[in-house]
């Protein structure tokens, strides 16, 4: 569910429109997304913008329940797993293997891809309630 300010409107229409336990993706550059799900591409170039800035940028819009996390991001993109769990104290983490990653952004709202070219720089929010 949305909370405030944000101005790109494909992701301020998703975030209206998510309930309770639904998820929203947001990936660095070389994410597969699945056919049939909503493409948000916000990419400009290497690095750009950055899959920390999008983190960032979404999660103070968006009341977050859980976040889904790539085991792999622990060992092979430390900076970038600590960051995101700065960026999202106090909230549930959920980890599982890349490949299963993938197949859960089969069901996500949509996926937000980023400029981000580091290794597993992919998180799924799973949306909690305002209430």
């Amino acid at each position: 569910m949305k909370r405030h300010g944000m101005l790109n409107a494909p992701i301020a229409a998703v975030l209206a429109h998510m309930g309770h336990k639904d998820t929203l993706t947001i990936a660095d550059a070389g994410l597969p997304i699945p056919y049939g799900v909503e493409r948000i591409d916000l990419a400009i170039h290497k690095g750009f913008p950055s899959f920390l800035s999008v983190v960032e940028a979404v999660s103070a819009d968006m009341h977050i329940e859980e976040l889904i996390l790539a085991e792999e991001i622990k060992t092979l993109n430390p900076t970038v797993h600590q960051a995101v769990l700065d960026q999202c104290p106090d909230i549930l983490v959920t980890y599982v293997s890349h490949e299963v990653f993938k197949q859960l952004t089969q069901e996500t709202q949509a996926v937000i891809r980023t400029g981000e070219v580091t290794p597993y720089a992919n998180v799924i929010f799973v949306s909690n309630v305002n209430f």
